[in-house]
């Protein structure tokens, strides 16, 4: 697993950029950048759907007065997915949905996990993590020995808390 400290490794991911699908490095997108991304077995699931993405679009202004310019929402969902599941709730427009479709990112990461047994196939594990510049400097990761889908750390409120106190 990605720890403190460490570059962020470079994978393309294929997102939606104004309004057309195109491929982008993760390094270019977060190149130079205070960011926190946030990530999430699936779009539409309902913990992701009830509190992980609503609560970052609420806590969206707060983070960035704390610093942060770039919000990313990753998952192993595709582009169109995302983007439709996005405009449904509502969430900010700000917050960019990283589409890393074949899971490779989440791999390179440490944080593909197996979900076959609900027939989801392979999706990334849920956590957030605050990156400058390229590189990691705090992961709140869920327990991956708790079942099921715990979410008890990779919540906007613990970002902001850790934002704030440090």
């Amino acid at each position: 697993m990605i720890k403190k400290g460490q570059k962020i490794p470079n994978e393309t991911l294929v997102n939606f950029v104004d309004g057309e699908i195109a491929k982008q490095s993760i390094h270019e997108i977060l190149k130079g950048k205070n960011a926190v991304i946030f990530a999430l077995p699936g779009a539409y699931t309902p913990t992701c759907s009830a509190t992980h993405l609503p609560g970052y679009s609420e806590k969206f202004d707060e983070l960035a007065t704390l610093g942060i310019d770039f919000i990313g929402c990753l998952s192993v969902n595709d582009a169109f997915v995302m983007e439709s599941w996005k405009k449904q709730l509502g969430a900010r427009q700000e917050i960019v949905m990283l589409c890393d479709g074949n899971g490779d990112f989440s791999e390179k990461l440490g944080m593909l996990v197996n979900k076959r047994d609900l027939g989801f196939g392979l999706r990334s594990w849920r956590y957030a993590m605050h990156v400058q510049n390229l590189v990691v400097q705090k992961v709140f990761c869920e327990d991956k020995n708790t079942p099921g889908d715990p979410f008890e750390v990779s919540d906007a409120q613990t970002m902001v808390k850790y934002l704030t106190t440090g």
